[in-house]
């Protein structure tokens, strides 16, 4: 059994045949392509700020660029999901997010390449609400199963910078256009639908279960410090591995890898934590190792920085699935609008506070950013430690 029991929203009349619709094999694997594109923009950023000569402040820019329209539209997105059905939109947002990394590459404008990089975040912000919701419905409630999909969007962000590499040195940015594919095929096979019966025994049995507004604020909190956190990494590493620590490029880029590969394990690793030892147990803990953790990477030398940046991810990465699922139960009724901020300010909020952490890098030096990075945890620690068990939820 999982952290959760599987409540009435999510066991339908007929809930022994297999709902229309894709399955969560299919919603993983979509995730595994959608993610890549979110990824796709720090594996970029070193080959656009040499391209172009931008400073800190301008990379961390476009950063901000992809991840406003992201976090903006997002819960938009959610609302509109919890409303009407928009399951097209899964397939729509993947190909749209793969349509703006294309074109990043074709030109070296910079306020085309933020444009482009806005397109792409504004499709992986309508795909994620609805694909989280369908994704819990297939899932039938099981917090490891809601554990592999979201390792399919680690997955898919950390074999970025492993294609984004070698396709640049081989093909050019042109090359980019080669990778939008996967998403335009993917979006092909992706029909998802739900019968009237489920969708209407859906919200009969989430009526029952009452909201918790204050438990869903303070998890909005921990996302948002969570994302901070990961794109204030994502976005300086590799030049805090390559500048301040003198190392090649190719060792940032490993080293950027090892973070986001880390948190597949850390995402599966979460799931199966939280159905053993509970939800907020697992939430709170992984918090309160997250501050020693970054706060070690600041100091780590150049030998031993690939070394640290493995247990900072696991802790970035080990409630990744825990905020989703919490989140649809603090708003039962809602789980679309839950999504789309749960599952979309996790990894795109901390995008809007990547141009302040580029000026104080202008400012000081990219240490000093790291060190903000491993005190902001205390934050979400705070919130962590005053969340409430979701009504109509046990753990297990």
């Amino acid at each position: 059994m999982s952290g959760t029991s599987v409540s009435a929203s999510e066991r339908p009349r007929g809930a022994g045949r297999p709902p229309r619709g894709p399955g969560i094999a299919l919603l993983t694997f979509s995730h595994v392509v959608d993610d890549f594109y979110q990824g796709a923009v720090p594996a970029l950023l070193p080959f656009i700020a040499a391209r172009g000569h931008f400073g800190y402040a301008a990379v961390a820019g476009l950063t901000f660029g992809a991840t406003m329209s992201s976090s903006v539209a997002q819960p938009l997105f959610g609302m509109l999901a919890d409303r009407y059905r928009m399951a097209w939109l899964v397939g729509a947002g993947m190909s749209t997010a793969a349509l703006g990394i294309a074109l990043s590459g074709t030109s070296q404008r910079y306020e085309f390449i933020w444009l482009a990089l806005a397109l792409a975040g504004l499709g992986i912000a309508a795909y994620h609400p609805e694909s989280a919701r369908l994704a819990r419905i297939a899932s039938r409630g099981s917090q490891s199963a809601m554990g592999y999909y979201h390792v399919g969007g680690n997955l898919g962000i950390a074999l970025a910078p492993v294609v984004i590499s070698p396709v640049i040195y081989g093909l050019g940015f042109g090359g980019l256009w080669i990778l939008a594919l996967p998403a335009w095929i993917t979006a092909l096979l992706l029909r998802p639908r739900r019968t009237g019966e489920q969708a209407a025994a859906a919200r009969r049995g989430a009526a029952d279960r009452p909201s918790d507004r204050r438990s869903f604020a303070l998890m909005t909190v921990i996302v948002i410090v969570r994302s901070a956190v990961y794109y204030g990494l994502t976005t300086f590493l590799t030049l805090y591995v390559t500048g301040t620590l003198h190392g090649g490029r190719g060792f940032g880029e490993a080293t950027l890898t090892a973070l986001l590969f880390g948190g597949v394990v850390g995402t599966v690793l979460g799931g199966h934590l939280a159905g053993r030892f509970g939800r907020l147990r697992v939430l709170r803990v992984a918090y309160a190792l997250c501050v020693p953790a970054v706060l070690t990477l600041a100091f780590a030398n150049h030998e031993l920085i690939i070394v640290a940046v493995i247990p900072v991810s696991l802790c970035l990465y080990i409630p990744f699935s825990i905020h989703t699922t919490l989140g649809q139960d603090y708003l039962p009724q809602r789980m679309g609008t839950a999504a789309g901020v749960t599952t979309g300010l996790t990894v795109s909020a901390g995008g809007l506070l990547a141009p302040a952490f580029g000026v104080l890098g202008d400012a000081t030096s990219l240490r000093a950013v790291l060190l903000v990075l491993g005190v902001l945890p205390l934050l979400a620690l705070v919130a962590a430690a005053m969340l409430r068990e979701p009504t109509g939820t046990t753990t297990s």
